[in-house]
């Protein structure tokens, strides 16, 4: 799961990163409103969550234009006051919910899901591909009832084709999913992630497709009758 994080107070940044990072998410971080708009022109997130008192920009401004643009992607917004007044604004600007610094990891993590299975595709916290299955709240894989063991990169693709199970997804887009982690993959390394993961999974009925040209499909096998 990608965020993006547009906080100004670089102490307070590294260390929700860090938090962030460890959860398992993929964290790009802006310091101010340009920056966030130029980022999310060129990438996709899960969640943004952003300040409101940034330098230039505010992050007010910065809502107010990404709804405009009809970019839907789901607003965490950090703020500094529990004024009512202040809330009631952010909401009507479209932010999707509110949280009052300082505020405990724990709540922050747990609002970001909770936004996240809000906005995506399905439902539900935990997804199918045939006997594969992935519980987004505990941010682990099952086969059958057993769990997977995947590295933080192999997690970051495998989630990228189980949340659009039965539809292409790019290489480019995979590779856009775990930048943020370390360096940047190459389209090799992707290649290397997918054969590692055919391997882990290949006890389930979930398959990964290599579609020549356009990317990597993740499906499953119907049972015979």
């Amino acid at each position: 799961m990608k965020l993006l994080l547009v906080e100004d107070n670089r102490q307070l940044a590294h260390w929700l990163a860090k938090t962030l990072t460890d959860e398992g998410f993929v964290v790009d971080h802006q310091l101010d409103g340009e920056g966030a708009e130029a980022s999310l022109r060129v990438a996709r997130y899960d969640v943004v969550l952003l300040d409101l008192n940034l330098p230039g920009m505010s992050g007010k401004t910065l809502l107010r234009r990404m709804r405009d643009d009809a970019n839907g992607t789901p607003v965490l917004v950090l703020t500094a006051t529990g004024d009512i007044g202040e809330k009631v604004v952010c909401l009507g600007a479209g932010a999707d919910d509110y949280i009052v610094k300082p505020f405990d990891d724990r709540e922050l993590v747990a609002r970001i899901r909770a936004l996240a299975r809000r906005h995506a595709p399905v439902r539900s916290n935990r997804i199918r591909c045939g006997t594969l299955l992935y519980d987004m709240d505990r941010r682990q894989f099952f086969i059958d009832d057993d769990p997977v063991t995947l590295t933080p990169r192999e997690h970051a693709v495998l989630e990228a084709l189980i949340l659009q199970a039965g539809r292409t997804v790019s290489k480019a887009a995979i590779a856009d999913t775990v930048n943020g982690l370390d360096a940047p993959p190459s389209g090799d390394a992707i290649e290397i992630y997918i054969s590692r993961l055919r391997k882990k999974i290949e006890s389930s009925t979930a398959s990964i497709i290599t579609l020549r040209g356009l990317g990597y499909l993740l499906d499953h096998e119907e049972p015979q009758p």
